[in-house]
């Protein structure tokens, strides 16, 4: 066999031979290219091709490949739904040089195998699980856009060889086995992706490569913010009972949310700052066994609202406030009662206070009822 070796300017990406190198995989072919990691082979999604593919690698035939997608949001189409802390993860970190690992649960699973061909299904997803990797190359995102079906892209080496980290290398190795190489010049890591799986237990780092896990860890912290008037009363006895209710459902204690990667906060749309909890709110979270005396007020602003993953709005008026100043927040701020508001109980009787708490208490739990995290 001629392997075809092409000369791709990244800066000017011949699209005719990215066009040539998706059709050659979508045949059935090997294409070696590059990522911002290491060189890749690209085989599409078949049982023909991954057996060449293992033969050409000397790799085992009963492991499993990782998919590889052109965009962060491909990801929604392997795994239904994720986690919030998933979520940011791929926000954040794709594309990029990281692998996820995605649990799913038996109901996503059967969805997936009812919705994918057989041998894609099979071949992709193990013990409920997918690997999957979106790289940050002009060269492979563009590949990988053009092909038609599933694409996996293992590291350009045989086993038990250091991965490829220039096309030199990979014409040493692979020229007359493979139909071609994408030669887009040295990678820009030289190190593999770092591998993390993400499920019911959290993190688990499986391979460090290009990120460290305290990098993955801050990366994937969600801040939960819930907004009212004076942050003096209904807001903080929000944010006290999502905290305890979110620690039982993690398990852990209530000072280790940061440490499971949480942040709740709370803020007002009057702009005071530095007050304290109304005693009122202190007594109704005392009786749920929740200290909300340390609370100090904080001003609702733009920038808090754009580092915040999830906005609960006690009242109509509060969600305005949180979408008049970033409106890119819409989707993400929600009542926190869903479609009512939360009366205020400022200046009246503790009673109000204990009812609001309670009103409060129920819609919180609701809704930490329906996270998946």
């Amino acid at each position: 066999m001629e392997t075809k070796i092409v000369k791709i300017d990244t800066g000017n990406i011949d699209a005719t031979a990215i066009k040539e190198a998706a059709a050659i995989i979508d045949s059935g072919g090997l294409v070696a290219f590059p990522t911002e990691t290491v060189y890749g082979i690209g085989c599409r999604v078949s049982n023909d091709s991954l057996a060449r593919l293992d033969e050409v690698k000397g790799r085992p035939a009963d492991k499993y490949y990782t998919l590889h997608i052109a965009n962060p949001s491909d990801v929604f189409r392997y795994v239904p739904e994720m986690g919030l802390r998933a979520k940011k993860l791929v926000k954040n970190a794709w594309p990029g040089p990281l692998t996820i690992v995605c649990e799913l649960d038996d109901a996503a699973v059967q969805q997936q195998k009812e919705k994918l061909p057989a041998e894609v299904f099979e071949n992709l997803y193990r013990d409920n699980s997918i690997g999957i990797r979106c790289p940050n190359h002009p060269v492979a995102a563009m590949l990988l856009a053009q092909t038609a079906g599933e694409v996996v892209a293992p590291s350009a080496n045989v086993t038990g060889q250091s991965p490829a980290v220039n096309a030199q290398q990979v014409i040493k190795r692979f020229a007359g086995r493979i139909e071609m190489i994408l030669d887009a010049g040295p990678c820009t890591h030289k190190l593999s992706s770092t591998v993390v799986k993400i499920g019911k237990r959290g993190f688990e780092m499986l391979r460090q490569g290009v990120y460290s896990e305290s990098q993955l860890l801050e990366m994937a912290k969600v801040t939960v913010l819930f907004v009212c008037t004076g942050n003096s009363c209904r807001s903080p006895m929000a944010e006290g009972l999502f905290m305890k209710y979110l620690a039982e459902k993690l398990v852990c204690s209530i000072d280790r949310l940061d440490e499971k990667g949480y942040i709740i906060t709370s803020a007002g749309t009057l702009g005071m700052t530095g007050f304290p909890a109304t005693a009122e709110a202190v007594r109704a979270c005392d009786a749920r066994g929740i200290d909300v005396s340390s609370h100090r007020s904080r001003a609702l602003s733009r920038y808090l609202i754009e580092q915040s993953d999830l906005i609960f709005a006690l009242a109509r008026v509060h969600r305005d406030a949180v979408v008049d100043m970033s409106s890119e927040s819409a989707e993400r701020c929600l009542l926190l009662a869903e479609d009512a508001d939360v009366p205020d109980p400022i200046g009246q009787s503790q009673l109000v206070y204990d009812n609001c708490a309670e009103l409060i208490d129920k819609a919180v739990t609701k809704r930490i009822s329906e996270l998946a995290l």
